[in-house]
């Protein structure tokens, strides 16, 4: 009988041996696909081989706005991954949906995280009321990526781009060719996306909405119908009516081949897409050049927003499963990870280490284009305008700005116009969103 008893308790201590040891499994969804989706997916294999009690398991989950729509759906059907990417504007969606925990909780509560290591214009854009509510992951902001083949050619000098909408204007206007009376090459182009449009407002330190923007208190008004926004849409119509910038339509990808083909020696897009900007320079013979977002010469400069997405953790009301999630977004925020990151993608590292790191070893000085779109984020002041907006309805406000542009491009309204339409849009559907939360 003892010796059963014996056996008996060896066996159960065995088992729950066996139980604490069993690796803790994280579901992480994510909107990155193609190489994108490669290099995410590499990233988890790296930390689940290094982490042998969690196990991270990462699926795309479709575009940002899909990835959003699901994890809603998901939540509300009781099964709602740990981690989940959503983009930059749909941050007080995020915030106010009531199932996410604060990034902050955990920083405040493991003193082995500097939160100082996080690039303070990328901590800014996820802080609100002092409270970091997601980790930031892949951060981007706009360029202009330019051909300084076609520069040269112009009797231009590749080396001094415009810093100024003036000086851009006037040297798009050198870049365009005509032969026959039709345009065989552009100094401009830029696909129609309400984001450049936000970059424009806080180049010049100029808000999106009211409550300083959002971020003092809650947004009841947009705010853009100002001689900031007004500016803005001058400047690109005033390009496209003289015939020096072809608009490249809804989205990225025409705009870009436009570039690719050179038939327009400037480009606005994202330094994400650094990478396959000089890939496609290389196939089309040209040397690709990076200049920062040019600003209005009588206007004071802001800076730049950062773009991309952050990372949030659900409340599944699992402090094991919360403590695994928090380790893995630590571990992915650490030098090494954002070194190999920022160089896979053309994101830029939110790791201030990162960014020395990468300098000291070279890899600027082998692709200056890379260092420009850092210098640009480092050199942007930290204010309520370039920290950006933050408005539960950003996603339709960013809709309505580029219905707006198409508008006047169409000549179907004035820029004053169509400005002041795209914002009682906005404020209409503000209004709706935040009946929800008084």
């Amino acid at each position: 009988m003892w010796r059963k008893l014996v056996v008996l308790s060896l066996a159960v201590v065995f088992l729950m041996s066996f139980a604490i040891a069993a690796p803790i499994t994280i579901h992480f969804w994510h909107a990155m696909n193609g190489p994108l989706g490669e290099m995410v997916q590499k990233l988890v294999t790296e930390f689940n081989k290094t982490h042998p009690n969690i196990i991270v398991k990462a699926d795309y989950a479709g575009s940002y706005s899909e990835t959003l729509s699901k994890t809603i759906a998901a939540v509300k059907g009781g099964n709602p991954p740990d981690i989940v990417q959503i983009y930059d504007i749909g941050t007080q969606m995020m915030k106010d949906s009531g199932v996410i925990v604060p990034i902050q909780k955990f920083i405040d509560e493991d003193k082995t995280f500097d939160v100082n290591t996080l690039v303070p214009q990328v901590r800014g854009y996820y802080t609100i009321g002092g409270k970091l509510y997601s980790m930031p992951f892949n951060s981007s902001n706009p360029v202009i990526y330019y051909n300084k083949t076609l520069f040269k050619k112009a009797g231009l000098d590749p080396n001094n781009p415009p810093t100024t909408w003036e000086e851009f204007e006037k040297v798009a206007r050198k870049l365009t060719i005509k032969k026959d009376g039709k345009t065989i090459q552009y100094g401009f182009t830029s696909g129609l996306i309400g984001w450049f449009f936000e970059q424009y407002m806080a180049v010049q330190n100029a808000l999106m909405f009211n409550n300083g923007n959002g971020r003092i208190k809650r947004a009841t008004k947009a705010v853009f119908d100002s001689p900031a926004g007004l500016r803005i849409f001058n400047f690109w119509n005033n390009m496209i009516q003289e015939g020096i910038m072809i608009n490249g339509g809804p989205g990225w990808d025409n705009a870009n081949a436009i570039f690719a083909s050179q038939k327009a020696a400037m480009l606005l897009d994202s330094t994400s897409d650094v990478g396959m900007m000089l890939q496609q320079a290389k196939e089309g013979h040209f040397e690709l050049g990076v200049m920062a977002l040019p600003h209005p010469a009588d206007v004071p400069y802001g800076g730049v927003i950062i773009g991309g997405a952050s990372l949030w953790m659900i409340n599944t009301h699992n402090p094991a499963k919360e403590q695994a999630a928090w380790t893995f977004l630590k571990w992915l925020e650490q030098t090494p990870q954002q070194v190999q990151w920022s160089e896979g993608t053309g994101y830029f590292p939110i790791n201030k280490n990162a960014i020395t790191k990468m300098m000291y070893q070279g890899f600027y000085a082998k692709y200056p284009q890379y260092l420009t779109t850092v210098f640009q984020l480092l050199m942007s002041n930290v204010t309520y305008a370039t920290r950006g907006g933050v408005c539960g309805v950003f996603p339709k406000v960013r809709a309505t700005i580029e219905e707006a542009l198409s508008k006047v491009f169409n000549h179907t309204m004035t820029p004053a116009q169509a400005l002041k339409w795209a914002q009682d849009q906005a404020n209409e559907a503000i209004e709706q969103y935040n009946s929800l939360y008084q």
